[in-house]
C-alpha cells in the first residue's frame, strides 16, 4: 500500500478534520477551568518553589501539558461542540490521563474497546464521528474508518506526522527503519505502519545487540524471537540490515535515541567505510521538543538537595515513566502516582515502581522538614499537579499537630 498516497487523499477528504472547528476561545474557557491551576501560576512565579509548614515543593521548570497535548484534548471539546448529537469515538486514550479521558467519558465520547488484543470496530457505524488521538493511528485503522464512511478528526501531534514523514524517506530509499519506542505503545503502532521494513528497539542494550549481529553474525532464529512483534513481516536480519534508517517514539529519552543512532552509525561505519556510510544510513531528528524540554528539567531538579522526588501522570505514559528513570537513576526515593487519590492517610501512597505493578510504600514521607521535587508528564493537567501538592501538604504538616 502506498501510505503517503493514501494519506494526502485522506485529507483531501470532506469527512477529514485536522484544524478545528471554531470554537475555540470557548473550548479553551472551559479548559482554562477544568485543567489550569491558580496555585500552580503562583509557584512558576515564586521561582518554581513554595512552602508551607514542614513542606517545600520545588517544581521542575517545564511540565505539564505540551502543546501537542492541549491541542488534542482541545479537538476532542471540539468535536463534542461541533457535533452534540452525532455518537462520538476515540481509537484509543486521548492522552495518556485518566482524569482528562474520565472527563470525556462523562461528555459521553466513547472509546474503542480492546478485546484480546484487538480493537473492537465493529462498534462504530457509518456516519459516526472517530477522534484519532495525540498518538496518531495506524494506516490500517484510517482506512477502515475511512471505507465506513466515518467523519475523521485526526488530533494527531505534528511532532508523531514528522516521524512518520522520516520513515516514508526511509522507505522511499529502502532503508530498514530502526524505531527506539516500545513496540505495543500506540505511537510506535502507528509509527510502523507508515514504514515499509522496520526493527522496533527498546533501549541501548537491545540497540547494542542488534548491531553486535550486524558486525559478527549469530544465531537468526534467536535474533527473530528476541524481538517477536516488534519487526516487520518477513524481516530477515542478514539482509534487512544493510541499510538503515534511525526514527523515535517521540516520548523516548532523548539522550538514549541520541545514543542508539550513534550507535547504529558507528557500526555502519566499521562495517562499509566512510566513502559508502551516506549509501547505507539515514537520521532526522525526530525527538520532540516538548520532551525535550521535560526531561531537561528534570534533569536539572534532580540536581537539586530534594529528599525525595513525586512524578505524576499515567501510568502507562512513557514520557511520565522516562522522567521517572531520571530520578532513580540519580538514587532519589521517587514515586509515580497518576493522582491526589495514592496519597493515603497514615503516611502511606500507592506508586508504581518502574517497570513493576503498583504497591503501597508506608513511612514514604520523612519526619521533619522536607523537600519534595515535582514534575508531571505532558499528559498532565496542572490541576492535578496542583491537588496533589495541596494532599502532600495536608498529609505532612497534618502530623505535625497529632
Amino acid at each position: 500500500m502506498d501510505t503517503k498516497a493514501f494519506k494526502r487523499s485522506l485529507q483531501k477528504s470532506d469527512n477529514y478534520h485536522r484544524k478545528g472547528f471554531g470554537h475555540e476561545t470557548e473550548v479553551m474557557g472551559t479548559m482554562n477551568t477544568e485543567y489550569q491551576s491558580s496555585l500552580i501560576q503562583q509557584i512558576r512565579e515564586n521561582n518554581y518553589q513554595w512552602q508551607k509548614g514542614n513542606v517545600t515543593i520545588k517544581l521542575a521548570e517545564a511540565f505539564g501539558f505540551c502543546w501537542g497535548v492541549e491541542r488534542a484534548v482541545a479537538m476532542a471539546y471540539e468535536t463534542r461542540q461541533h457535533f452534540p448529537q452525532e455518537k462520538i469515538w476515540i481509537t484509543n486514550e486521548i492522552i495518556h490521563n485518566p482524569s482528562v479521558n474520565q472527563r470525556l467519558l462523562e461528555m459521553n465520547v466513547g472509546f474503542i474497546e480492546v478485546i484480546n488484543g484487538n480493537k473492537n470496530f465493529a462498534v462504530v457505524e457509518a456516519g459516526d464521528v472517530v477522534i484519532l488521538p495525540a498518538f496518531g493511528a495506524s494506516v490500517t485503522e484510517m482506512q477502515l474508518l475511512n471505507d465506513k464512511g466515518c467523519t475523521i478528526v485526526d488530533t494527531t501531534c505534528p511532532w508523531v506526522s514528522k516521524v512518520w514523514n522520516s520513515v516514508e524517506k526511509h522507505k522511499k530509499k529502502a532503508h530498514t527503519s530502526i524505531i527506539h519506542g516500545k513496540y505495543r505503545h500506540e505511537e510506535t503502532v502507528a509509527t510502523s505502519s507508515f514504514a515499509g521494513t522496520y526493527l522496533v528497539v527498546l533501549n541501548l542494550k537491545e540497540a547494542q545487540y542488534v548491531c553486535d549481529y550486524m558486525l559478527n553474525g549469530g544465531n537468526k532464529e534467536e535474533f527473530l524471537d528476541k524481538f517477536k512483534n516488534a519487526h516487520s513481516q518477513g524481516f530477515e536480519p542478514d539482509k534487512d540490515l544493510v541499510r538503515l534508517g534511525v526514527a523515535n517514539q517521540t516520548t523516548m529519552l532523548k539522550s538514549e535515541t541520541e545514543q542508539i543512532g550513534k550507535l547504529f552509525e558507528t557500526t555502519l561505519l566499521k562495517k562499509y567505510g566512510p566513502t559508502e556510510l551516506n549509501e547505507h544510513f539515514m537520521s532526522f531528528n525526530t525527538i520532540c521538543d516538548a520532551t525535550q524540554e521535560r526531561q531537561d528539567a528534570m534533569l536539572n531538579l534532580v540536581e537539586e538537595d530534594v529528599d525525595l522526588m513525586v512524578v505524576i501522570g499515567g501510568f502507562n505514559s512513557s514520557n511520565t515513566t522516562h522522567l521517572q528513570e531520571i530520578s532513580v537513576e540519580k538514587s532519589i526515593p521517587s514515586y509515580h502516582i497518576d493522582s491526589d487519590q495514592r496519597i493515603l492517610s497514615g503516611n502511606k501512597i500507592q506508586h508504581k515502581p518502574l517497570e513493576k505493578e503498583i504497591e503501597t510504600k508506608e513511612n514514604w514521607l520523612p519526619e521533619g522538614k522536607i523537600v519534595v521535587g515535582v514534575t508531571s508528564g505532558a499528559s498532565t493537567p496542572d490541576k492535578v499537579v496542583e491537588e496533589v501538592i495541596e494532599r502532600i501538604f495536608e498529609e505532612k504538616n497534618a502530623r505535625i499537630l497529632v
